[in-house]
């Protein structure tokens, strides 16, 4: 990695929580260039315009989302035992925690009607997370563990839609009560669908 390129992501790893706090239109260069210690022309040196760092910023944060997510089902060798996990990540990380909570959630709320890019790639990662929880019911089904009747796919929608409502619910009220009886139906759901 060069020394730009390596600036470059300094920025954004910088940046990241700023812009899942604040949201694209809350932060303001200076803030990237607190955060950094950076001087304006040290910021934009290296981006061409806010928008491509918000896009930028995105990107990173769905793939650590994405990592931490995978990284909490590898040690588990059941699909429930991986779906429980995926849950437990939710309920744990991202409504306890100071980080802003779920980027697809806080980019998708503000670039639904004023970025299309982002919204293209809200879009991207909605479909990725679901993909994600299908596969993990597919392979359940497959291995026996799960009904035949169980739908993947149909699953996939209702469990990411609900952790979803449940993240903003629960950071808006401070309170992590309604993540947990989200988690707990949707363990019971799971349970039900055992073969």
């Amino acid at each position: 990695m060069t020394k730009a390129e390596r600036t470059r992501q300094f920025i954004i790893e910088k940046a990241a929580p700023i812009f899942n706090q604040k949201g694209m239109a809350g932060t303001a260069i200076s803030d990237i260039m607190e955060a950094t210690k950076l001087a304006k022309g040290g910021v934009y040196g290296n981006f061409e315009n806010k928008d491509e760092i918000c896009l930028e910023v995105f990107n990173y944060l769905i793939k650590s989302l994405g990592a931490a997510i995978d990284g909490s089902m590898e040690s588990k060798t059941t699909s429930q035992e991986k779906l429980f996990a995926l849950l437990d990540f939710y309920n744990g990380r991202l409504t306890k925690s100071n980080n802003g909570g779920c980027p697809i959630l806080n980019f998708g709320t503000e670039a639904d009607d004023t970025n299309p890019v982002i919204k293209q790639r809200v879009r991207e990662a909605i479909a990725a997370s679901q993909k994600r929880i299908a596969n993990v019911v597919s392979q359940g089904v497959k291995a026996g563990e799960f009904k035949e009747t169980f739908n993947a796919d149909t699953f996939a929608v209702k469990m990411f839609t609900m952790i979803e409502g449940a993240v903003l619910i629960s950071r808006v009220q401070s309170s992590n009560s309604h993540m947990q009886l989200i988690t707990d139906m949707l363990k019971a759901e799971i349970e039900q669908n055992r073969e």
